[in-house]
């Protein structure tokens, strides 16, 4: 494991990122790395835009007439915008689901202003509001397809989960017997390969040229698509995830605990990251560092992710206090 990011204040050394990163080429091989790839790791969320393939395959969205922004969340872990939590109300009136057969606990919004709201106006959680409802959704469809039943989505031996778990040993190209299974937060399946697998399923996002089964390739083309016109949908105002898939070279979702993946389409790259202590602070400067590093051309989007993480770290006051520093070669 390599350091990643060192945190400096007053001039000590006061925290340090250890972790991973794997670029895979166009012919599959590895062109950079940092750290160990081999080792299995979960997608978290990165997967969600895998998860969403075998709806659109099947034309499941073209069932209910779902729109853009209904079709994209399901790729997303959305913040409780108030244009979330539209979307995926409208998708479960236009599915005829409940809110109630969503398994997850119910929330708040991931935006503060709107939780503390919530909270002032004593509104209670609810399930719409958890990040993960349209990943869920999207398995709902996908379990009545399949079985007629709609409620057993999350059950891992599920005929959805089973099928999620298809797509993502396709496009990662690893033994679907050798895919580790664990719980997410959220209560599905969550999935681990090696990290670099997880890179490779991401520069298949950005190069659907790259997927010989024509149905998964143009679902990809579709999804990507959705992802780059509604990029909001994906995570949130001013989020990271939605800031990286405003530009159209970059395909790319986060997830929890470090995990963090993107395809780069011009370049034709995929990438992955893990960050070893589970945090996502470091994100912004790692993500950064990594496409200056690669001399990505589009220094606007270089520039956005530095703002979300500047170098220079600030106290209450807007007094510099310290300074983050990348400390990785690819």
């Amino acid at each position: 494991m390599s350091n990643l990011t060192k945190e400096f204040r007053g001039g000590l050394l006061e925290n340090i990122h250890p972790g991973r990163i794997c670029i895979v080429g166009e012919d599959k091989t590895i062109t950079h790395h940092v750290g160990e790839i081999n080792t299995l790791t979960y997608y978290r969320s990165s997967s969600k835009p895998l998860q969403v393939l075998p709806v659109i395959e099947n034309h499941i969205d073209e069932k209910y007439n779902l729109n853009e922004n209904e079709v994209a969340i399901m790729a997303g872990s959305h913040a409780g915008e108030a244009i979330h939590l539209e979307t995926i109300l409208s998708i479960l009136d236009k599915t005829g689901y409940s809110e109630n057969d969503l398994i997850m606990q119910p929330t708040y919004p991931a935006v503060a202003a709107l939780h503390d709201e919530m909270i002032r106006k004593n509104l209670p959680p609810r399930k719409a509001l958890h990040n993960c409802s349209g990943k869920h959704i999207g398995a709902m469809l996908l379990s009545e397809y399949l079985t007629g039943d709609h409620k057993n989505y999350w059950q891992p031996d599920s005929a959805a989960q089973k099928r999620i778990r298809e797509t993502i040993a396709y496009l990662s190209e690893y033994p679907i017997d050798q895919i580790q299974i664990g719980i997410d937060g959220c209560g599905v399946p969550v999935f681990a390969v090696p990290l670099k697998n997880i890179a490779l399923s991401y520069l298949k996002l950005a190069c659907p040229d790259q997927i010989d089964h024509s149905d998964t390739r143009n679902a990809v083309i579709r999804i990507t698509d959705l992802m780059h016109k509604n990029p909001v949908m994906v995570r949130g105002t001013g989020y990271l995830c939605s800031i990286m898939n405003e530009d159209p070279n970059i395909v790319s979702k986060g997830g929890a605990k470090g995990v963090y993946a993107f395809g780069l389409v011009k370049e034709r790259l995929g990438v992955a990251i893990k960050i070893k202590d589970g945090t996502e602070e470091p994100w912004p400067v790692v993500i950064a560092e990594i496409l200056r590093q690669l001399n990505y051309d589009n220094l606007d989007t270089i520039h956005k992710l530095e703002a979300l993480c500047p170098s220079e770290i600030l106290n209450d006051n807007g007094v510099v206090v310290g300074k983050i520093e990348t400390c990785f070669k690819l």
